[in-house]
């Protein structure tokens, strides 16, 4: 970015969040804001919702400053700063519902993420921030070797290390982070936790405009629908394929595994009970930040699925309207030969450019084949009572969904997602394959499921034979998780 006078001026007149710092109302605004929905990790909340947690803050406003201040209503409130001139919400409606919903802007996350930096900190850690810089530095050094002897000479002196860390361990040489290291650590963590919530918004937002920009190109299109659909196809490839659509991906592959949520949440316990970390006071949602994480995902993921029902619609609609004018060219041709029944005109009516003679040769022809004839088996019919158990055709599988969504729902009260493999464990099959089946119906028909294409859980149960004997059974098949 150049700091010339043109291009802060720019910013200044434009940028929603210079526009912020320059309100009247900005500490009306950012305090809301960041209590409603920075601070709690909401992503979308209904007008009506929002209003009325408004229209309590201005009324301990009012108390406090006096009746004359702020005077509007909360709703007038929030589409002032939902308009273009503005822009520090973003007001929408959702497919499933008519009531306005709101979100904050990437540019009003940033300002507000920049007020918190105005505050004086008792405790600034500068060694963490510069490991990190090292760190990163040595995995694009290493990431960009492409000489095997050199990348061989690394990673043995790293095995000379850990050979020696291992060795200090065995004679009892344990080497501790004292309580400052840990502080700056941990101060560091709760910084990039924080940021990164906030980059999903700007992700999401860039999303947003390519979807924008595909329903007005449709809109707006009047050539031949293919070449529409690869010029959006294209972009969105274009998107994907990108920097940042390739990290986006790649972080939330990483997210969604299972042992690695696992794994930080061992981490974030361990730490958290560290007395250290305990002396400043984290906030209490740093203990669940990789579940934070994982629901502004699935909005970006959820922007992403909007602009494929878009091109759905936009298919459906062209083959409506080429199926209308087809039957209006059809009518058309029928009203203009009723008109001419009675009183045909004359001279010639149509005529053909050409004629020629369907010629066929007598070798071309195929040679005859007799036709099959079916040969009929004459059977005896024989009457008689036979001796088998009809009980198994009577036999109905009844299984009760309503206990199978009161178990999910009961684990997701606890934890915001669980997969098919842990619910079968918490809860074994009593009715085996059918059991599974209905499991597999309520995820995609009541609840909100993720499959993982690329890791396979094997689910096992025991059922019993006929002859009373218990047999083990196994379905394998890729992950499914409920979410919250």
């Amino acid at each position: 970015m150049n700091f010339d006078y043109s291009t802060l001026d720019q910013l200044r007149q434009n940028h929603p969040a210079w526009r912020l710092l320059r309100s009247d109302h900005a500490p009306l605004v950012a305090s809301f804001l960041q209590r409603t929905f920075t601070a709690p990790n909401v992503r979308v909340m209904p007008q009506a919702d929002l209003a009325e947690l408004l229209e309590d803050e201005l009324f301990a406003l009012r108390e406090q400053l006096g009746p004359s201040a702020f005077p509007k209503r909360a709703t007038d409130y929030l589409n002032d700063w939902a308009a273009n001139d503005k822009g520090w919400l973003r007001k929408f409606y959702r497919q499933d519902s008519d009531e306005p919903h709101f979100d904050l802007t990437p540019a009003t996350e940033k300002a507000i993420a920049w007020l918190g930096t105005l505050t004086e900190r008792s405790f600034i850690g500068t060694e963490s921030r510069l490991l990190t810089l090292f760190t990163l530095l040595k995995q694009m050094s290493e990431g960009s070797e492409s000489d095997p002897q050199a990348r061989l000479v690394d990673l043995y002196k790293r095995r000379e290390e850990v050979d020696a860390e291992i060795a200090r361990a065995l004679d009892g040489d344990v080497a501790l982070l004292d309580d400052t290291a840990l502080k700056d650590r941990f101060q560091q963590f709760t910084t990039l936790a924080r940021e990164l919530l906030t980059d999903f918004r700007e992700v999401e937002h860039n999303f947003r405009g390519l979807d924008r920009r595909v329903r007005e190109r449709i809109a707006l299109w009047d050539g031949a629908k293919g070449e529409l659909l690869e010029e959006i196809m294209g972009e969105r490839d274009a998107i994907a394929d990108s920097d940042q659509g390739r990290s986006f991906r790649a972080f939330w592959d990483f997210l969604m595994s299972t042992s690695r949520q696992e794994e930080l949440t061992a981490l974030l316990e361990r730490v958290l009970a560290l007395p250290p970390v305990a002396e400043l006071k984290p906030d209490a949602r740093t203990r669940r930040v990789h579940y934070d994480w994982l629901e502004a995902g699935e909005h970006t993921q959820r922007t992403v699925a909007y602009l494929s029902q878009q091109l759905r619609r936009f298919l459906d609609d062209q083959a409506w309207l080429e199926n209308r004018r087809i039957m209006d060219i059809l009518r058309g041709i029928e009203a203009k030969a009723l008109a001419v029944r009675d009183s045909p005109p004359t001279g010639e009516v149509m005529t053909i450019a050409d004629t020629t003679a369907d010629i066929e040769l007598p070798m071309e022809r195929p040679l005859y084949a007799p036709a099959l004839k079916p040969r009929i088996t004459s059977m005896v019919l024989e009457s008689g009572d036979a001796d088998i158990d009809a009980t198994a055709l009577y036999t109905q599988v009844v299984v009760d969904k309503a206990r199978l969504i009161w178990h999910v729902r009961h684990v997701l009260q606890d934890r915001s997602q669980v997969t098919l493999r842990e619910l079968c464990e918490s809860q074994p099959l009593h009715q085996g394959l059918a059991e599974l089946v209905a499991y597999l119906q309520l995820a995609g028909d009541t609840f909100s499921t993720v499959v993982d294409e690329k890791v396979s859980e094997t689910i096992v149960w025991r059922s019993r034979a006929a002859d009373g004997e218990e047999h083990t059974k196994r379905a394998t098949l890729p992950r499914v998780i409920f979410v919250r």
